[in-house]
């Protein structure tokens, strides 16, 4: 009975976190979904793989549907022994997105419960941290797999100071499993932020042990971490090595041309540019969003109503009032560093004068830990900003290269201040009372002091935004001069509101310390303009408009005329979106594209369009065998031209031509009759072919036929007629791990031709060809996977029976 009352409050607990899910995404109880802008873009991009995997009952591994054929590792595959997956699917049964949201409470209460804060406060603590705006923002738009990994970041960091504590048990059981999670969550730029962070929490603990002399409590610790993350990292094997593998393959693997698509010099050793890593960096003086949403303007789609300035502007130019309201409901106030954001980054005003009061009021050292975290993130957010830093990290630190929008590391900031706010609402509760109004002052006073001394600053801004130069010569001077007006505007209301924030919060504490508040009152008062200050913010950017019907998020596009005519050709081909170039799924849903949307693309697909297809080359299209280019006319609407030049499925060439590098093979297509010739970069794939240099010809008999007889992702059967020895060429990319080649059954080797794609030496007669992804990286992790797994749930059985006897034993 005793251990059922004291899960009671933490059952009620769970239950609030529940209710306020669905009741923030209410939508979700009527049907509806909501939708997010980057999962209608995978929804495209994963369609032919989603539609195998229902009418086979396997995983195909691979699709066409998408820059002429990629892994679908990154694409949402399914892989076996997936037993994480499994827990996880468990904890998210909530319908999306409101199941993200009790995600992120879920795991920020356990890490509350392990610093020893009371149910009440990390419930407000919980909530405080779910609804930073950048948080709800990414489920708007569709950034899951980050809003996964960042709901199971407490969790991890809860069960590396239970380890630190010498709670060697139950710290390591749930740092196992809550690295296994996070690393399922299948977002690593998040999770290699997470684990800059560690190092800052495990230097306290390694600093503490010294200090002490606790050199063996140390190693037990790093060998329980050790172990933990040993198992969790081999439970996510399959995964893990599918991405390792195709890692190399994407636009995060480092290129092998030495030259840029303009013809200049490729120079630095990052597998990203410089300027692509940082290209979304955050400003420093806008770093003061994090206290006053809207200081730099908010939003590049700003809604400021009908009492801006630019609603008088239209007004004064005779726009109709209802055309005018529809206007300013969506304004680029926005004049920050970045190029686009969608909200600003705002963790609350009551959270950070909370979090100042934590510095004033707690004791405990571990508060500099996260007072650390939050400023190493801030500062490397700043990326461009701060080269010095940035560079340094780009450099030297291990795969910091492999990441762009440093900006986004300001998740670690998001963590940090909510934990040090609810850390100075529990310490200031547990002080004498002569000590509370002072921390309470000095709190406020800090508080108050950023406020005024932002106002004081107003006049030293431009309020320039990044495109006001257009704005000014599409709409004239005036626009630009309304729009800067009612950015001011924003400023200085922001910055009221902000102050009047800490007033309300420091009042609530004031009355607590004058004795006309209970504690629970104060704490439930302070609770809620925490949650309020944040709430009424995310509402402005992600709200009931954002929810659709189920078909809506299902079916994301809606099928052209031009798509149309195209599907009456059942023949196996590729399509080219003009306006779509590499940065659009829709035609994948539709088509085999060579288009698609996603931040790991295949790296030489992106090459051969930048350095090729955006020069005109049409001769790149045809060995991609693109037979159909959708363009649009001059009323915007799609049309289909017919290619009638496409290669075909596969052909037999005359010549094979060796060069003896990547730039040499990209250069050789410059100017290439792909009918006829093969390019092939001998000194990287000479032994494949026994070719040492210059060119080896083979008899094409104008008789000579290779056809697709039978087409599956996965799979592709050919039947070849050549009355000599030939050389085929496949349109098909052309992946190093996985694809095997059989002629008549029999296990024979193809190689890279032409940059991109497959060839292989057929011999003279009738023969059947076959391509079948078998890759052996699955079958490896997969087996890893398993033992991990029963490894894990060993280890869950043991703790949890020697923490038992333990307890047991220490009974009177």
């Amino acid at each position: 009975m005793k251990q059922l009352q004291k899960f009671y409050p933490h059952a009620l607990v769970l239950l609030g976190f529940v209710l306020i899910s669905l009741i923030y995404f209410y939508p979700v109880l009527q049907g509806k979904q909501i939708f997010q802008s980057d999962i209608a873009q995978y929804t495209g991009m994963a369609k032919e793989q989603n539609d195998f995997r229902k009418a086979e009952k396997i995983e195909p591994y691979w699709t066409n549907s998408a820059f002429g054929g990629m892994p679908t590792y990154q694409l949402g595959a399914k892989y076996p022994h997936d037993y994480i997956g499994m827990m996880d699917d468990a904890l998210r049964f909530l319908p999306r997105p409101a199941d993200y949201l009790f995600l992120y409470f879920l795991g920020f209460y356990g890490l509350l419960l392990v610093l020893k804060i009371d149910p009440l406060k990390a419930f407000f603590g919980a909530l405080a941290f779910g609804f930073s705006t950048y948080l709800i923002i990414i489920l708007g738009v569709g950034h899951n797999a980050k809003a996964h990994a960042i709901a199971y970041m407490p969790l991890v960091i809860a069960g590396f100071i239970l380890v630190f504590q010498k709670k060697y048990i139950w710290g390591g059981l749930l740092t196992m499993f809550a690295v296994a999670l996070e690393i399922n969550a299948n977002h690593f730029q998040m999770t290699y932020y997470l684990l800059i962070f560690l190092l800052v929490l495990s230097g306290y603990f390694i600093y503490q042990a010294l200090k002490e002399k606790e050199y063996k409590s140390l190693l037990t610790s790093f060998g329980v971490l050790a172990i933990a993350g040993i198992f969790a990292l081999g439970a996510n094997a399959t995964n893990l090595l599918a991405t390792a593998e195709y890692a190399n393959f994407s636009t995060r693997g480092k290129s092998e041309l030495t030259y840029n698509a303009d013809g200049t010099k490729n120079v630095g050793n990052s597998a990203l540019s410089r300027d692509y890593i940082t290209e979304y960096s955050y400003g420093i003086a806008e770093s003061f969003n994090l206290i006053a949403p809207r200081l730099f303007g908010g939003s590049n789609n700003e809604n400021i109503g009908p009492d801006s300035k630019m609603y008088e502007f239209m007004m004064g130019k005779g726009v109709p009032a209802d055309q005018a309201n529809d206007f300013v409901s969506g304004m680029p106030t926005y004049w920050g560093d970045q190029p686009i954001v969608a909200a600003p980054a705002y963790i609350g005003i009551v959270v950070f004068f909370l979090g100042v009061l934590a510095l004033f009021a707690d004791k405990r050292k571990i508060k500099y830990v996260f007072l650390s975290g939050a400023i190493v993130a801030l500062v490397l957010s700043w990326g461009k900003n701060f080269p010095a830093l940035t560079d340094f990290f780009i450099d030297n630190v291990p795969m910091y290269n492999k990441f762009r929008a440093v900006s986004s590391i300001q998740v670690i900031l998001e963590l940090c201040f909510p934990v040090l706010a609810i850390m100075g609402l529990q310490s200031f509760f547990n002080l004498e009372k002569e000590a509370r109004f002072k921390v309470l002052w000095q709190s406020a006073a800090v508080g108050f002091g950023i406020i005024v001394g932002l106002f004081l600053l107003k006049d030293s801004f431009s309020f320039a935004g990044a495109n006001d130069s257009y704005f000014r010569e599409s709409y004239g001077p005036e626009f630009v001069d309304a729009l800067k007006s009612d950015r001011m505007t924003l400023y200085s209301a922001d910055l009221l509101r902000s102050g009047f924030f800490i007033l309300l919060a420091a009042g609530v504490l004031w009355l607590f310390v004058k004795e006309k508040l209970a504690q629970n009152t104060a704490i439930i008062l302070v609770g809620l303009l925490m949650v309020f200050d944040l709430f009424f913010v995310d509402k402005k950017y992600v709200s009931t408009k954002d929810f659709v019907s189920r078909s809506e998020v299902e079916v994301p596009f809606q099928e052209t005329p031009a798509d149309t005519q195209i599907l009456q050709d059942t023949t196996h081909y590729r399509v080219f979106e003009v306006a779509g170039n590499l940065s659009s799924a829709r035609a994948s849903y539709f088509h085999k594209s060579i288009g698609g949307y996603s931040a790991v693309k295949p790296r030489r697909i992106q090459q051969l369009f930048d350095y090729q297809i955006a020069k005109n080359n049409i001769e790149i299209l045809n060995m991609l065998n693109v037979k159909y280019i959708i363009q649009s006319d001059s009323t915007g609407a799609s049309i289909p031209i017919p290619n009638p030049n496409a290669n075909g499925n596969a052909w037999f060439v005359k010549e094979l031509r060796a060069v003896n590098s990547a730039d040499a093979e990209m250069k050789a297509l410059d100017k290439l009759d792909t009918k006829n010739v093969a390019v092939i970069n001998y000194l990287k794939f000479g032994t494949m072919t026994k070719i040492e240099g210059g060119s080896q010809f083979f008899q094409k008999d104008s008789l000579a036929t290779i056809q697709l007889d039978l087409y599956k992702p996965n799979h592709l059967k050919y039947t070849s007629n050549n009355t000599g020895n030939g050389l085929a060429v496949f349109s098909e990319m052309y992946y190093e791990k996985g694809w095997n080649t059989y002629i008549d059954g029999k296990l024979t080797d193809h190689f890279p031709v032409d940059y991109v794609l497959r060839a292989m030496r057929i011999p003279a007669g009738k023969h059947t060809i076959e391509f079948k992804f078998e890759p052996q990286v699955i079958q490896t992790g997969s087996t890893i996977t398993l033992f991990s797994s029963l490894g894990m749930l060993l280890l869950l059985i043991g703790g949890i029976y020697f923490e038992r006897k333990k307890s047991l034993n220490l009974k009177p």
